[in-house]
């Protein structure tokens, strides 16, 4: 049986590639791995996932999880078919230090494409008295779901940095904690998403909120904790009250999918995320990133051999070690 290409006008899906592809061994449904609602997993899965189902003829769901570390695990055991992992979560499960399969190398994750950046962020509102990150040392402070990438490395921040030790973590979803933040539960909301990221807009749309830039000192060290992180800038005006560029620091997110998957589907669902780069910007603002020359930004997992033909066929190197 023939792929034949079902392309929603309305959609603004360009043509698939015009040599068919063999179908017969495609899964009829497939779910993605995402993160909490007011993240940008969610959205930007949500959008994706409309897109497989569209043009490819596979029913995608998204399904809401603790984030990166968990959907890593969830993609190994073969529990969901795609995934969006940070970079730094993935390594770690790569190498086997997953918090949740500690001692078992994740060897069946497989790259597909790249997604964007993810940054750290801080937000107090505007009335409290935190104005630099040393003033959270012995605050409440909301770090996102459990298993995220902003709880693994927020928490982790706080457990190594000096001064840090008193500070009292709070896990919940990213609507979750904002709604913590403007209720008075917690002092201040830490998180990592792509931006813009929704909890934080409708933090700031609602309340007089302050946002947080790392100084030298906590950039150093939260890059000495983690050696994975890059310099990153979130952009003057990407929130309301936030008037100033922020120094902070970021890791990139990649698609990832189990080394079993057919590799011609992985190879449609790569060329749907790297040829439709306008229709991928309305499911989130952040997959401006969402481009073929930002493949050389995963040196740690091995790409799956459909999403390396892709690139490959298009001009692209592809990082070696897959």
């Amino acid at each position: 049986m023939k792929f034949t290409k079902v392309i929603a006008a309305a959609a603004c899906i360009v043509a698939l590639p015009a040599a068919a592809q063999d179908k017969a061994d495609w899964p009829t449904s497939l779910t993605i791995g995402t993160g909490s609602q007011g993240g940008t997993y969610f959205g930007y899965g949500s959008g994706f996932g409309a897109m497989i189902s569209e043009a490819l003829g596979v029913n995608a769901g998204v399904e809401i999880t603790g984030g990166p570390v968990q959907n890593v695990t969830l993609v190994e055991t073969g529990e969901h078919q795609l995934g969006f992992v940070t970079l730094g979560p993935a390594d770690e499960a790569r190498r086997g230090e997953s918090p949740l399969m500690p001692g078992v190398p994740h060897e069946s994750v497989r790259a597909l494409f790249p997604m964007y950046q993810t940054p750290l962020q801080a937000a107090v509102l505007a009335s409290s008295d935190i104005e630099s990150f040393q003033d959270l040392q012995g605050k409440r402070v909301g770090v996102g779901p459990a298993g995220g990438t902003s709880a693994t490395y927020w928490t982790r921040f706080f457990e190594n940095a000096e001064g840090y030790g008193d500070v009292t973590i709070s896990n919940a979803g990213g609507s979750d904690t904002a709604g913590q933040l403007k209720d008075g539960l917690i002092d201040a909301f830490v998180y990592a998403a792509g931006l813009p990221t929704g909890a934080y807009s409708q933090l700031a749309v609602e309340n007089d909120v302050r946002f947080l830039s790392m100084d030298d000192e906590t950039l150093a060290t939260m890059k000495e904790i983690v050696p994975a992180m890059a310099d990153f800038t979130i952009p003057a005006n990407t929130y309301e009250d936030q008037p100033e560029d922020l120094q902070t620091v970021s890791l990139w997110n990649f698609a990832i999918a189990h080394a079993d998957m057919p590799e011609s589907l992985a190879y449609e669902i790569t060329a749907l995320a790297m040829e439709n780069h306008d229709r991928m910007m309305t499911n989130h603002a952040a997959a401006r990133e969402t481009l073929p020359e930002n493949v050389v930004k995963n040196t740690v997992i091995p790409f799956h051999p459909g999403a390396a033909r892709w690139f490959k066929e298009n001009g692209y190197d592809v990082p070696t070690g897959e």
